[in-house]
C-alpha cells in the first residue's frame, strides 16, 4: 500500500509542478501579447482622431490609464505631436532609425524610463490621407506585470505547498512507523505475558496425570503381585491418553498454516460427526438430532471442520443429562451459512462464559479447555464467527456462521 501511495504522490507532484512551471512560462508571452494588443488599439484610435483633425489638437485631450506619453513624428524627423507641448516641432530622437519612418512596419520592446520604471514602447506608422507618420507609443506595464507576478506567485504558492506536504508525508510515515513499532512491541509483550500464562496452565495440566502416572507405577513397582495393579495400568493408559489428547489439541491449536480448502456438502460433515459419537450419546441416553438442508455447501476444510464439530457435540452430550437432546440445525441466512449446536443441560452460567474461549479454561474435571478455543480459532480461520447463548437451566446453542457456496434446494431430517 505504502509503495503504491508514495508513486501516486509523485505522480501528483509532477504534474502540480509541470502545471506551474508551465503556467508562469507562458504569462510573460501572454502580458507582451497584451500590451501589443491594446498598443494596436490605441494606435488605431490615434490615428482616427489624427484623421479628423489634421492639426493634431484634439490629441491634447486623448488620455488613458496605461499610456505614459506618445509622440508623432513626420517624416522630416520633427515631433508633429507630443504629449510635452515643450517638444513639438523639435527634432526627435533617433527617427532616422525608426522602423515606422523606415519601411512601415510595427515594431515593439522593453525600455527602462529615466524614472526607473519598466515601459513597453510600441512603433507604428500613421495614414493620414497627404503623408505616413510614425507614431512612437509608451505604455506603463503594471496591469500585464500582475500577470507575471501572479503566475509567479502560484508556482511559489504551489511549490512551497508540495515541499509543506511532502515534509508532512514524511513525519507522518515517521509517526506510523514509530506508532507500528510501538504497537508490534506492545503486541510482543502481550504475545509473551500470553504464553507464560498458558505455559503455566500447560504445566499445571501435564503435572497432574504427570502425578498419577508416577503414583500408580511406583505402587506397581513396590508390588508387582498386587491384584489391583490391572487397575492402576488402566489408570496409567487413561492418564496417557489424557496426555495425548491435550498435546494433540495444543499442536491443533498452535497449528497456523493455512491448508486448501474445497467445496464440501455440509450433510457429510453433519453425519459423519454424529455418526462418530452415535454410541457414546446411546451409552449417556441422549438423543441426536439433525436438521441440514441437502445440498448446502462450505469452502472449507473437511477435516478442521469435523474437528470443530466433534468438539462441539461431545461438550453438547457431556452437558446434557438422561433422556436429553442435543439438535444439530443448519440453514441459511442473507451473510452466509448457519449451524446450531443445541442441548438441553444445565447451562453455563454468566461469569464462566465470559471466559468460554479462553486456552486451558474448563469447568470440567478432566477437560483440556482447549475445546472451544480450538472451535473458534477454525472457524475464524475459515471466515466464520462462533458464538455461544446460554443460561444457567436453559441449555446451551453454539451458532456458527460461515461462507457458503450454494443455497440449499431441499431438506433432509433424521
Amino acid at each position: 500500500m505504502r509503495p503504491v501511495l508514495l508513486v501516486c504522490g509523485i505522480i501528483v507532484s509532477i504534474a502540480l509542478g509541470w502545471f506551474a512551471v508551465s503556467n508562469y512560462r507562458s504569462a510573460r508571452p501572454i502580458a507582451e501579447e497584451n500590451l501589443r494588443g491594446l498598443a494596436l488599439s490605441l494606435t488605431s484610435a490615434i490615428e482616427n482622431i489624427a484623421l479628423h483633425d489634421p492639426s493634431m489638437k484634439s490629441l491634447d485631450t486623448f488620455q488613458a490609464h496605461d499610456i505614459a506619453f506618445f509622440a508623432i513624428v513626420d517624416q522630416k524627423g520633427s515631433y508633429r505631436f507630443h504629449t510635452n507641448p515643450d517638444l513639438i516641432n523639435t527634432p526627435a530622437q533617433d527617427a532616422g532609425s525608426s522602423p515606422a519612418l523606415l519601411n512601415g512596419t510595427t515594431s515593439d520592446i522593453r525600455i527602462t524610463l529615466r524614472t526607473g520604471e519598466s515601459a513597453f514602447e510600441f512603433n507604428a506608422p500613421i495614414y493620414l490621407p497627404k503623408e505616413t507618420l510614425a507614431l512612437h507609443l509608451t505604455l506603463h506595464t503594471y496591469r500585464a506585470d500582475a500577470v507575471i507576478r501572479r503566475a509567479q506567485l502560484t508556482m511559489v504558492v504551489l511549490f512551497g505547498l508540495l515541499a509543506a506536504g511532502w515534509i508532512f508525508a514524511f513525519f507522518l510515515y515517521r509517526f506510523t512507523q514509530r506508532e507500528e513499532r510501538h504497537q508490534l512491541e506492545m503486541a510482543r509483550r502481550e504475545n509473551l505475558a500470553h504464553l507464560g500464562e498458558m505455559g503455566a496452565m500447560l504445566a499445571h495440566e501435564i503435572r497432574n496425570p504427570l502425578a498419577g502416572i508416577k503414583g500408580f507405577a511406583q505402587v506397581i513397582e513396590k508390588k508387582p503381585q498386587d491384584e489391583r495393579n490391572a487397575d492402576f495400568a488402566q489408570r496409567i493408559v487413561s492418564e496417557t491418553l489424557r496426555l495425548e489428547t491435550l498435546v494433540s489439541e495444543l499442536l491443533s491449536y498452535a497449528r497456523s498454516d493455512q491448508e486448501s480448502t474445497l467445496p464440501v456438502p455440509l450433510t457429510e460433515i453433519i453425519s459423519y460427526a454424529t455418526e462418530f459419537f452415535r454410541l457414546e450419546a446411546d451409552r449417556h441416553r441422549v438423543k441426536i438430532v439433525t436438521e441440514c438442508p441437502a445440498e448446502i455447501q462450505l469452502m472449507c476444510n473437511r477435516d478442521r471442520l469435523i474437528q470443530v464439530m466433534f468438539n462441539l457435540i461431545k461438550n453438547a452430550i457431556q452437558a446434557t443429562p438422561e433422556e436429553g437432546t442435543v439438535t444439530i440445525a443448519a440453514g441459511t441466512d442473507s451473510r452466509g451459512v448457519l449451524i446450531k449446536v443445541s442441548d438441553t443441560g444445565s447451562g453455563i452460567n454468566e461469569e464462566d462464559m465470559r471466559r468460554i474461549f479462553e486456552p486451558f479454561f474448563t469447568t470440567k474435571a478432566r477437560g483440556t479447555g482447549l475445546g472451544l478455543a480450538l472451535c473458534r480459532k477454525i472457524v475464524e480461520e475459515h471466515g466464520g464467527e462462533i458464538t455461544v447463548q446460554s443460561a444457567t437451566g436453559a441449555g446451551t446453542i453454539v451458532t456458527i456462521s460461515l461462507p457458503r457456496v450454494a443455497r440449499p434446494s431441499q431438506n433432509s431430517r433424521s
